[in-house]
C-alpha cells in the first residue's frame, strides 16, 4: 500500500522557495559577456544567432552572453567609436577582410582556441593574423554565374563545369551572342548598385583571374605591378568595355531586386551569391543552374571570407568569450544556418547533414566552389584603404576614365598608406 507523504503544505512551500533561491543563485553567478552583432535588419539570421546565445546561456552556469544587434550599414562605425572610448564588448562580430586591421589596431585579441578546434573548417572561415586565430565564422559565402540551362542551349553556349570553366574568350563570346539577340535588357548583371564590400569581394576576383591583384601579397608592402601591371591594365580595359558595349547595367542609383530581374528575364545571367540561388531554383526548377567563375588566364577566382566571431582586446573574459565561439561552431548550428539562411556550411560534416548542401542538395557544388576557387581579400591591415581605393578606381574606369592613369593613381594611393603606416 502506498503511504501518503507526511510533508505539509507549509514545508512544501519552504522547499520550493529554497529551490528557487538556489536556481536564482546559479543564474546570478554567471559572469555576463556583452556581444555585438551586425544583423539587426535580417530577422531570420538574428533569430538563429539569438537561439545560439540562449542555448549557450542555459548550457552552463559560468557565463551569460547579452546580445546587442546593430544595422549592418552602421556596425563597423559603431565598433570604431567604441574602441576609441575603450568601450568594446567582449564578443565582436567581425567581417573577415577587416580582421587583420582590427587586430593591428588593437580591437581584437587571439581566441583561446587551439588549431584542432578549427582543423575541419574551410580555411576562409578562420580569421588569422600573425599566425594566430582571431575569429571563426559559422558560414561561408560564394559567388557564381546564375542563369538558365535553356538560355545557354538557345544560343549554343557550352555549360561549363568546375573542372572545365569558361575561358575568358568563351565568356566574351557568350556575352556577345546574348547581347546581339536583343532578348534581354542586359546579358549580365554584376550587382553594381551594391555598396561596402561588394566591389572588392565580387569584382576583384576578375582582376585576379586576369593575373593582377589589389596588392603584391608577397610582403603586402606595395600595390605596384599588381594593380597597375600588364594584367591589371588588361582587366581594366575589359571592365570598361562591359559598360561601353552595354553588357551590364550602369553604375549608380538604387537597383531593383536582382533575383527578381533574373527570374523575369531582364538579365540573362547574374553574378550573385549562393544565398540567392534557392529563390531562383524555386522559380525555374531544374532549368536554373549556377556556374563557376570564368578563367581569364590565371585561374577561376571567387571572393572568400564572411562574418565571424572574435573577442575584443579589452575583454577580461577571453576564456568565456572563446567558450561561446567554440559552442557556436557546433555542426548542428552550422547545418541549421545553412538550411535556414542558405549560407555555406564551413565544415564537411555540417555540409553532409544539410538539406541544401548535402550530397543530394541543389547547392552542394557551392562547397567545392568555395574550396577550389575562393581567394581571401588581402590579409593585411592596409585592406580597409585598399578596398576603398579599388572601388573608386572601378567607378572612374566605368565612367570612361583613362585606365592606366586611374590604376597608377590607385597604386600610388595604396602605397602612400602603406608607407605612412611603416608597412603595418
Amino acid at each position: 500500500m502506498r503511504k501518503r507523504s507526511r510533508v505539509g503544505p507549509r514545508f512544501k512551500g519552504l522547499i520550493a522557495f529554497v529551490v528557487a533561491v538556489a536556481v536564482a543563485g546559479v543564474a546570478s553567478a554567471q559572469t555576463e559577456l556583452s556581444m555585438w552583432y551586425h544583423g539587426s535588419q535580417n530577422e531570420l539570421e538574428r533569430e538563429v544567432i539569438g537561439q545560439i546565445v540562449d542555448d549557450f546561456n542555459t548550457s552552463q552556469a559560468e557565463w551569460k552572453v547579452l546580445l546587442k544587434s546593430f544595422p549592418e550599414g552602421s556596425y563597423n562605425d559603431s565598433v570604431v567609436r567604441a574602441a576609441q572610448r575603450a568601450d568594446l564588448p567582449d564578443i565582436i562580430d567581425v567581417d573577415a577582410p577587416v580582421v587583420a586591421n582590427w587586430a593591428w589596431l588593437g580591437y581584437l585579441q587571439p581566441l583561446a582556441l587551439d588549431e584542432a578546434t578549427v582543423e575541419a573548417f574551410l580555411p576562409s572561415s578562420i580569421g588569422r593574423w600573425n599566425g594566430e586565430i582571431y575569429s571563426v565564422g559559422l558560414w561561408e559565402a560564394a559567388l557564381a554565374i546564375l542563369t538558365r540551362r535553356s538560355t545557354l542551349k538557345k544560343y549554343g553556349i557550352r555549360i561549363p563545369s568546375l573542372a572545365a570553366p569558361w575561358s575568358g574568350a568563351e565568356f566574351e563570346a557568350a556575352l556577345v551572342k546574348i547581347k546581339a539577340s536583343g532578348d534581354f535588357d542586359y546579358p549580365l548583371d554584376l550587382g553594381l548598385a551594391r555598396e561596402g564590400e561588394w566591389f572588392p569581394y565580387a569584382i576583384s576576383p576578375f582582376l585576379q583571374s586576369f593575373g593582377g591583384d589589389l596588392v603584391d601579397r608577397s610582403a603586402y608592402l606595395t600595390a605596384g605591378g599588381a594593380l597597375n601591371g600588364t594584367a591589371a591594365l588588361e582587366f581594366g580595359r575589359w571592365w570598361q568595355s562591359l559598360f561601353t558595349r552595354g553588357f551590364v547595367p550602369g553604375l549608380g542609383g538604387a537597383q531593383e531586386n536582382r533575383t527578381a530581374r533574373l527570374i523575369d528575364g531582364t538579365y540573362a545571367m547574374a553574378w550573385n551569391g549562393n544565398w540567392t540561388v534557392l529563390d531562383f531554383i524555386e522559380a525555374h526548377g531544374e532549368d536554373a543552374i549556377f556556374l563557376p567563375a570564368p578563367d581569364f588566364g590565371d585561374g577561376s577566382v571567387i571572393g572568400a571570407g564572411s562574418w565571424q566571431f572574435g573577442v575584443s582586446a579589452t575583454s577580461e573574459h577571453v576564456d568565456g568569450a572563446s567558450a561561446f565561439v567554440k559552442f557556436a561552431i557546433q555542426d548542428r548550428y552550422l547545418t541549421k544556418i545553412a538550411d535556414e539562411l542558405g549560407l555555406i556550411p564551413p565544415t564537411a560534416s555540417s555540409a553532409r547533414a544539410s538539406e541544401h548542401y548535402g550530397p543530394e542538395g541543389r547547392l552542394a557544388e557551392f562547397v567545392d566552389l568555395s574550396r577550389k576557387q575562393a581567394l581571401l581579400r588581402p590579409v593585411s591591415p592596409s585592406y580597409v584603404v585598399i578596398a576603398k581605393v579599388f572601388e573608386r578606381a572601378l567607378v572612374e574606369i566605368a565612367a570612361g576614365g583613362d585606365v592606366r592613369a586611374v590604376l597608377d593613381e590607385a597604386t600610388q594611393d595604396i602605397n602612400r598608406d602603406i608607407q605612412r603606416n611603416a608597412g603595418y
